[in-house]
């Protein structure tokens, strides 16, 4: 009874619905909930966060500020740090962050977390979802468990599913609202409930047919994106050594109308997924006694890029007289990709780092990220202007922001290295590309 009449009230548009983490993922699937006429709750125990929300202001480039404080002004949307409002929630989706340790083992410590709060106050006729990118078997191994120790039982008093979270930040065309949703319930009742909450406000929901290959879905998606990333760096490097303009390469070979599908080469991979989530895979399997060398190897030629663009920079300093140790050096860009402020696991930071290790005085612009934290110290955004670039001794671009005019204004700098293709057409002895 008290699962058929959460469906009930998710037809109805009657439950209440619940986001535990509001961040990059929950934020926006909270307001979607909310424009679908449910009444939502976020809870997150960062106290800037709730505030902001219950000002209406949006923290996240994607989320529309004047759409959240619609809602937030109809009381469709409210926030808080209390837990205890999960009791009162009808379904709650778990949308935290699963980081990985310094050991490249995965660390689920934010899901526990979040679940021992929800065991504390489960009841029955709630639907529960995981978000958060994890290995294969965590829904069922971890979350499943720690609920039924409650007594309550899955698929008869409470419904349990999982559901990869798939936000691109900074795309306008692929945003929560219509990008299609894969779910896999641990029953078939328990994938049923969770659909119909998801189709209540995305445009198109995937039904898989266990919580295993939904997590297993998402590791796939960003691995395929980590090797062949991998395979294009490595290519990169092959280029360098040959003297072949590895731009020119890829362009060409993608021409080929089937059987190619172009990749490009970068300083290393960033973001909350791509560099992260391929080891939850290799370390599951790692438990059956199988080796993951794919992902292994693509994840070191990607660790390794920061290094060459490194040896890049050195080597532009070289052609004029000059160190790395002494040296001026401008990081444009610090953001993972172009027009955001995400600054998660982004190769800047490494070249960053690396570059100070080596007596270099780095600066950076980016107008998205106006202040960066590394080695212990804070720096602050410089402007970027045609008569500033010559103050430096090499102006290094690592993500292709269109706010940055490279044309007009990189050509100043004395030395150039460009590890997007972003000054392409623009020949000159001055510039090193990847």
């Amino acid at each position: 009874m008290p699962l058929s009449e959460l469906r009930r009230r998710i037809k109805d548009r009657e439950a209440r619905v619940g986001v535990l983490g509001i961040g990059y993922v929950g934020l926006p699937l909270a307001v979607e909930f909310a424009s679908a006429g449910f009444d939502v709750t976020g809870i997150d125990p960062a106290e800037w966060k709730v505030e902001k929300i219950l000002k209406g202001e949006s923290y996240i480039a994607d989320v529309d500020g004047g759409r959240l404080q619609k809602l937030v002004r109809q009381e469709k949307l409210r926030a808080t740090r209390k837990y205890d409002a999960i009791a009162h929630l009808d379904s709650i989706n778990i949308c935290v962050p699963t980081p990985l340790r310094k050991t490249q083992d995965p660390d689920v410590s934010h899901i526990i977390s979040a679940v021992d709060e929800i065991s504390g106050r489960l009841r029955p006729g709630q639907l529960i979802i995981l978000e958060s990118t994890t290995y294969p078997g965590t829904t069922e191994e971890i979350i499943l468990p720690s609920l039924e120790k409650t007594g309550l039982r899955v698929g008869k008093d409470f419904h349990l599913a999982f559901s990869p979270e798939r936000v691109d930040p900074g795309n306008r065309q692929f945003i929560t609202g219509n990008i299609p949703k894969v779910v896999g319930g641990v029953t078939s009742g328990c994938t049923e409930t969770a659909v119909m909450l998801y189709q209540s406000c995305l445009k198109k929901v995937v039904p898989v047919s266990s919580t295993k290959v939904a997590e297993m879905v998402k590791l796939l998606e960003n691995t395929f994106r980590s090797v062949n990333i991998g395979l294009v760096n490595e290519i990169a490097l092959m280029c360098h050594r040959l003297n072949i303009d590895v731009w020119e390469v890829i362009d060409a070979a993608a021409t080929k109308p089937f059987g190619f599908m172009p990749f490009y080469p970068g300083p290393g991979l960033g973001g909350h997924c791509i560099p992260i989530d391929p080891f939850y895979l290799s370390w599951k399997v790692k438990m059956t006694g199988f080796e993951a060398r794919f992902i292994e190897l693509a994840g070191r030629i990607n660790a390794n890029m920061p290094y060459h663009v490194v040896g890049m920079i050195g080597d532009a300093l070289n052609d004029v007289a000059k160190s790395l140790r002494g040296s001026r050096v401008l990081i444009m860009g610090v953001a993972y990709k172009k027009d955001i402020d995400d600054v998660r696991e982004s190769p800047a930071l490494d070249i960053i780092r690396i570059l100070q290790s080596k007596g270099t005085e780095v600066s950076y612009s980016d107008p998205y990220v106006p202040s960066l934290e590394t080695n212990g110290t804070v720096l602050q955004s410089v402007p970027m202007s045609a008569t500033s670039l010559p103050h430096y001794d090499c102006v290094t671009i690592i993500t292709d922001h269109s706010a940055f005019d490279y044309k007009m204004t990189v050509a100043n700098a004395r030395t150039i290295v460009d590890t997007r293709n972003a000054l392409a057409g623009i020949e000159g002895s001055h510039i090193h590309r990847l």
